[in-house]
């Protein structure tokens, strides 16, 4: 029986996107929380796995040559996680360069846009005191995620999934959909997109990853007060370590 793989996570779209993967792949994993809010990202026992002090990062016992391997960075473990099980990345080359060009974009474009977009209209307030910088900064990621909204949208006329049977490509993109409201969209805009990310949700394995340590959510940045304050200096004013 395989060693259960080793999952760093908190609960944020990031985190999703591999929690709901080993879900759907029925690989064995157990779950290490790394409290954001608080620093734990920090910890030299984390950094050892991954450097760029971000979350999700996991440890297989079982790697490609029989030894322990870690990795970080959320599109490097679905596409490792989806060699190791051949699931979730088409049958051919053909089919695993379609699927790598929309990982790549969400890498690149939704997930760090949108992330933007959260910091501008939720956050900023709270650490800039130019209300002129917030609104340059919250107008101009909203409308770049709404943009990029449309291309998802647009992608996914007549198809179900984004390259068409599910991928790992859903499990990249779902995670960043699912706080739209946050984002100031209106999904009603995106019909196709709406129906694939409904469908997509609908599934009992992406809902099991999605629900991991939901309970964890109640602290840190979600919380009020002082605790709310703290997790908010560790999470924007990081400095080189």
């Amino acid at each position: 029986m395989s060693r259960p793989i080793e999952l760093h996570y908190w609960p944020t779209p990031n985190g999703w996107k591999v929690s709901i993967a080993l879900e759907e792949m029925g690989l064995p994993y157990e779950m290490i929380p790394v409290n954001i809010g608080t620093g734990e990202q920090f910890k030299p026992e984390f950094l050892a796995i991954s450097p760029n002090n971000r979350m999700p990062a996991i440890v297989d016992p079982d790697g490609p040559d029989g030894q322990p391997i870690s990795i970080f960075e959320s599109g490097a473990i679905l596409q490792y996680l989806a060699r190791k099980t051949g699931k979730f990345y088409g049958e051919t080359e053909r089919d695993r360069v379609e699927i790598d060009q929309w990982v790549m974009w969400q890498m690149g474009g939704l997930g760090p846009m949108a992330g933007q977009t959260h910091h501008f209209r939720q956050y900023a307030g709270s650490i800039i005191a130019d209300q002129r910088q917030i609104a340059y900064g919250a107008i101009r990621y909203t409308n770049e995620t709404h943009r990029l909204y449309g291309v998802l949208n647009k992608r996914l006329e007549g198809r179900d999934f984004i390259c068409g049977q599910l991928s790992i490509a859903d499990f990249m993109s779902w995670p960043w959909i699912v706080p739209w409201k946050n984002q100031g969209i209106i999904l009603d805009e995106f019909p196709n997109l709406r129906t694939w990310f409904e469908r997509v949700g609908a599934r009992e394995n992406v809902q099991k990853g999605f629900k991991l340590g939901a309970e964890l959510r109640s602290g840190g940045l979600q919380a009020s007060g002082k605790a709310a304050e703290d997790a908010r200096r560790v999470l924007f004013g990081q400095r080189a370590r």
